[in-house]
């Protein structure tokens, strides 16, 4: 029976680009957890002990190899791997499982990897939630290891192939033979996705969250994908397919002419400069985002310090860390954003407690506030590495005035204590506020008089707005920040801000967005902060408008009924220049 052609799926865009291909099906062996009582006790603590040294020696052997395909930022997630191994909660949750309750080391291993896993997935910050993916790739090694189980073969793959998955961990992907991988789609994950990390570094398409029915697909299906849209289109025709290698040529060109000049500033075609920064959350980051174009960091995520620990960070260590950012960006801005963690994941030096929903409860700014000294520690660290940089700090999660005032009246008493130990501090440090919550967007011209900037996060504001859950694919399609309804919010915050003399930039996905680009040219905002691999292309698109064509767009789709509306809306617009 004949083939349906053009049959199209659309999904979650990871990684821009286009290909076209074969795809290949990959499946991976599943793992059956067995659980059983034991009696020797000692022996499946020793077991356990083995297992783990000799996945230690494993991933020793996988950092090397991603080193030398992809680099050191992305070889980093394997260190990471090497340190999960070493966390003593972990460790000791384990053996208490099996010497306490008497499990084989087999069940008490994924059992606390389980929960682990949990925990991070309702992490607030989409970042640290799609790690649950890493803890599970370090579980399901040290359980194949313990049962003798081989690692799902790879080579079948022998001719250069679309890659498509249920998902991919880091270990399925570094054992690809990257000559042979045209491009990578996934049925599950999102945009921060170990898939999306590896597919920026090897400069491959990639779309993930296209849902179960992707899966159905056979192997050697003909495929086009287009990773900027987030489309794919299987068993193609001839006309489909000569408009995708068309699209394929335009965006090869364009991706290299725009690496070559990452480094300029970007500047609209009517003479508009707007400041391009980048999101990262670790010291390694901060020279990818170097390389990549950076003027700034416009977000360090500072959980990095804090989470899969036992003991909390002290002062100096948050200051080493921050000391070699600051260092790295020699003297370009930093804004970085005070802790963000809450009752989805238990750090064990903190009584977080457990929530019916975290996303709304204790958490960011509240939490700190009701541990004033746990949070000056961080305030202090801060302050200390300040002298010589350009630091800018913001509250997270801030939903009244009143957190705001007793945020800055904590970072009073931390600048008091730090210049009675006698340290320096910067003369200018900026005080800000993540924009992120319904209320503040509202009271906009009230906040606008007790901060020096605003950062919105688009990722939270959406998730408040639409009353959805981002890391909930049952409800993600209304998770598109291009929705009008967060359009007018940015415009609303924007306009407040700018009557009192301060600047906003914008941290969310949607400051890489190449469809919301033109729109927040229009609108007016200051500062784009984005993953560091999308600047060169937002430095290229802000380049191909004049500050007056993107003001009218923006007077266009602010008045639309929809996301999808919008999105046409910008690619329909003659100064769009689509791959």
């Amino acid at each position: 029976m004949a083939k349906n052609t053009n049959v199209t799926y659309k999904g979650i865009p990871a990684s821009p680009g286009i290909s076209i291909g074969p795809v290949f099906v990959y499946i991976k062996q599943e793992v059956i957890v067995p659980s059983h009582q034991v009696m020797d006790t000692d022996g499946e603590v020793k077991r356990l002990d083995n297992a783990l040294s000799t996945a230690r020696a494993q991933i020793t052997d996988l950092f090397s190899k991603a080193e030398t395909e992809v680099g050191g930022e992305e070889a980093a997630i394997f260190e990471a791997h090497a340190l999960f191994l070493q966390d003593p909660t972990l460790i000791t949750a384990v053996h208490e499982l099996i010497e306490g309750q008497g499990l084989n080391a087999e069940a008490a291993w994924m059992g606390a990897i389980e929960d682990n896993a949990v925990k991070l997935e309702a992490l607030e910050d989409e970042y640290f939630s799609a790690r649950s993916a890493d803890i599970r790739d370090v579980g399901h090694r040290v359980l194949r290891i313990l049962l003798g189980v081989a690692e799902s073969d790879l080579t079948a793959l022998t001719v250069p192939s679309i890659i498509l998955a249920r998902n991919l961990t880091p270990s399925d992907t570094i054992r690809l033979d990257k000559s042979l991988v045209l491009g990578f789609i996934t049925a599950e994950g999102g945009p921060t996705s170990h898939t999306a990390i590896l597919a920026k570094a090897l400069g491959l398409p990639a779309v993930v969250g296209l849902g179960k029915e992707i899966l159905t697909l056979e192997n050697e299906t003909p495929l086009l994908v287009d990773g900027e849209r987030g489309e794919i289109v299987a068993h193609p025709d001839e006309a489909t397919r000569q408009e995708f290698e068309a699209r394929h040529q335009k965006a090869a060109v364009r991706a290299e002419a725009e690496s070559k000049v990452a480094h300029e500033p970007a500047i609209t075609q009517d003479g508009h400069t707007f400041e391009i920064v980048a999101n990262i959350g670790s010291p390694q980051e901060a020279s990818f985002a170097l390389e990549q174009g950076a003027e700034g960091i416009g977000l360090l995520r500072t959980e990095f310090l804090y989470i899969d620990r036992n003991t909390a960070p002290d002062e100096e260590e948050q200051l080493a860390a921050y000391d070699e950012i600051m260092d790295v960006m020699e003297g370009r801005p930093v804004v970085v954003r005070t802790l963000d963690v809450g009752g989805d994941k238990e750090l064990p030096y903190l009584n977080l407690g457990h929530e019916a929903n975290p996303f709304l409860g204790w958490r960011a700014i509240r939490m700190c506030l009701d541990q004033p000294d746990f949070f000056k520690i961080q305030l202090r660290a801060l302050l200390r590495a300040s002298p010589g940089h350009d630091l800018r700090i913001m509250f997270p999660m801030i939903a009244t005035l009143d957190e705001v005032r007793r945020a800055r009246t904590l970072f009073e008493e931390a600048r008091d204590e730090v210049e009675a130990a006698g340290h320096p501090i910067a003369d200018q440090i900026q005080v800000g506020i993540m924009v992120e919550v319904p209320s503040v967007v509202v009271l906009a011209d009230l906040f606008a008089r007790e901060v020096d900037f605003f950062s919105i996060g688009t990722n939270d504001l959406t998730q408040y707005t639409m009353a959805a859950e981002r890391t909930n694919e049952k409800v993600a399609h209304l998770s598109d920040a291009c929705h009008p309804a967060i359009l007018r919010q940015i415009k609303r915050i924007l306009e407040a801000a700018h009557v009192e003399g301060i600047w906003v930039g914008l941290c969310g996905e949607l400051a890489g967005d190449p469809d919301a680009v033109p729109i927040l040219i229009g609108l007016g905002l200051d500062e784009f902060s984005m993953a560091p691999s999308s600047i060169p292309h937002a430095k290229a698109i802000i380049r191909n408008w004049s500050l007056v064509q993107a003001q009218q767009l923006a007077a266009l789709v602010i008045d639309l009924d929809s996301a999808a509306a919008v999105r046409e809306c910008v690619r329909g617009y003659s100064p769009y220049k689509p791959t």
